[in-house]
């Protein structure tokens, strides 16, 4: 009864919301999937039901209710190389097959599903704990500004190219306040804004986004006036419009295997790239979609959907795609909580390909601009600038870093290289924490008494704690504060107890937990004379699920 309770609340809370906010994100889902197939050099139609095929999946199988998934220019732009090469090796062939660049991306996708499924299987989601929040901050900025970059690709000229502003400046102004393109888009994009930035305060009984959109779609087209739209975005780009059909089983990409030799280093290694890219941003966009709806989501269930998604679209025909935060924020903010949300948008979608193309093709890329600078607004951690000075200096280098990364090059680098940084740093100050309070028992024995994590970093210090020549006949070293953490801390012990050994010395370690018992004494033999058993030696619990122990520990077995 609890679970077809809980099932029942994941799929929707508020089914007018969910189907509102799945179309407003429907709507949003158009230009940034053709957009990112523009990118990949694929057809839009792939993006589209890449889109699809993803959006559906995850929102019904997916780890984080209300998450929206889709085509994403961080993977977009790891598979042109990819698509590039295969179109090239196409041409070389004795019997020439063209775009089979766009056959090895669906055999690629193949292997990122299987990749993401074995992450989610082996539980490989967890490690998404291990981001720092300076990293998270880093991400939520970066991808702010990679989102208002790639809308900046859709505006008009605004000036000439041909008129340079250092030497010629005041035509360069002339050309800019006469560019009546460029500024009726603007003004458009700052309409859409107003309109999602006053109606909440009015109503938020529906998605001020989409009345947005179906507002300014609506001056544009009653008002006959002219300009750059989904359809002409479409054929500029060089594509046919937004029209197709259903997506088509590819059965003949397993004819295709032989044309790969030679080049399966490339096909790996382009999987494992985008397998990585995809789980990062989905898993990282699944713990902000946490911390804003105060609910906590399934990270490996996640990494089964989107794996399980990828895998769809080799066979299908989709681009593939991965978890967007623009959309997820537009959904989560437009009311969508629920799965319902997540299969309306992407059934929407493949019905805007199907039914509705016509319409969807007259509405004005201002009006979808406009809604995802108001998403820029919205993501971008404003309060990182206040922060700056308040929190550590590592800290600050790290938001700064994995900020400027995520622009300069992708999410995966970026947040790789602020969770090493972090990661260096935390052991760096971990080191300098070791310490001995040093003290003679009355039967003559000196004690070392440990304190601080003793691990790769902090041996050095460790070792410098003693004093082996001058030190008594009988010594202590008491762990009651300290754990042993790594085979760097192991031999640190080993090589200690070896030099009083040597020096005709008896030496003891007390006060073990059960686990460093167990390294030690996996480590060498010698350990087993050496180690003292003691009743109040330090005992360690953990429960992987807390919520699954429900009585006073003491009614439990440990």
């Amino acid at each position: 009864m609890i679970l077809g309770q809980t099932t029942r609340k994941n799929f929707t809370q508020n089914p007018k919301n969910d189907i509102l906010s799945g179309l407003t994100v429907a709507l949003a889902l158009v230009p940034e999937a053709v957009a990112f197939a523009f990118v990949a050099g694929v057809d839009p139609l792939v993006g589209l039901y890449g889109a699809f095929m993803m959006g559906i999946v995850t929102a019904l199988f997916g780890g984080r209710p209300g998450m929206i998934s889709g085509a994403t220019g961080a993977m977009a732009v790891v598979m042109v190389h990819l698509i590039q090469k295969g179109n090239e090796v196409g041409m070389t062939l004795e019997a020439p097959i063209e775009n089979l660049g766009l056959q090895w991306l669906f055999i690629t996708l193949l292997f990122v599903g299987g990749i993401q499924i074995l992450a989610g299987i082996f539980k490989l989601g967890k490690f998404v704990r291990l981001i720092p929040h300076p990293v998270m901050m880093g991400f939520v900025n970066g991808l702010a500004i990679v989102i208002f970059l790639s809308q900046l690709g859709l505006f008009p000229n605004a000036v000439p190219k041909d008129i340079s502003f250092l030497n010629n400046t005041s035509e360069w102004f002339s050309a800019l306040f006469s560019n009546f393109p460029f500024w009726k888009m603007m003004g458009f994009i700052g309409l859409t804004m107003g309109i999602m930035y006053g109606l909440p305060k009015l109503t938020k009984k529906i998605p001020a986004a989409l009345i947005a959109i179906i507002a300014v779609a609506c001056i544009t087209i009653f008002g006959g006036i002219e300009m750059s739209t989904v359809g002409s975005f479409i054929r500029e780009g060089g594509g046919e419009g937004l029209q197709g059909g259903l997506p088509t089983f590819q059965d003949q990409i397993f004819g295709l295997f032989g044309t790969l030799a030679g080049h399966w280093d490339l096909i790996i290694s382009t999987a494992f790239i985008l397998a990585a890219v995809g789980l990062i941003e989905s898993l990282m966009t699944l713990n902000l979609v946490d911390e804003i709806t105060e609910t906590r989501g399934n990270g490996n269930r996640e990494c089964i959907a989107q794996g399980g998604a990828n895998v769809l679209n080799g066979l299908f025909g989709g681009m593939g795609g991965c978890a967007m935060i623009g959309q997820s924020i537009i959904n989560v903010d437009s009311g969508g909580r629920g799965r319902l949300s997540g299969a309306v948008a992407a059934i929407a979608l493949l019905c805007f390909v199907l039914f509705g193309a016509p319409l969807i093709e007259q509405i004005p890329i201002a009006a979808l601009v406009g809604v995802m600078f108001m998403v820029v607004i919205g993501t971008f951690a404003w309060s990182s600038f206040r922060i700056l000075r308040k929190i550590p200096i590592s800290d600050a280098i790290v938001l700064i870093a994995v900020s400027a990364i995520t622009v300069w090059k992708d999410l995966a680098v970026a947040v790789i290289a602020g969770v090493i940084i972090s990661a260096l740093v935390f052991a760096w100050k971990n080191a300098t924490m070791i310490r001995a309070r040093k003290r003679i028992q009355p039967d003559g024995t000196k004690t070392y008494e440990i304190w601080g994590p003793l691990f790769f970093g902090s041996i050095q210090n460790f070792n410098s704690k003693f004093d082996v020549k001058n030190d008594p006949n009988k010594v202590e070293i008491d762990f009651v504060e300290s754990r042993i953490s790594d085979h760097s801390a192991l031999e640190a012990i080993y090589n200690l107890v070896n030099k009083y050994k040597a020096e005709g010395k008896e030496i003891k370690l007390k006060h073990l937990s059960q686990d460093c018992k167990v390294l030690l004494r996996k480590g060498s033999p010698i350990f087993e004379d050496i180690i003292v058993e003691a009743i109040d030696d330090p005992r360690y619990y953990l429960a992987e699920d807390p919520e699954k122990f429900t009585k006073p520990l003491s009614d439990y077995k440990l």
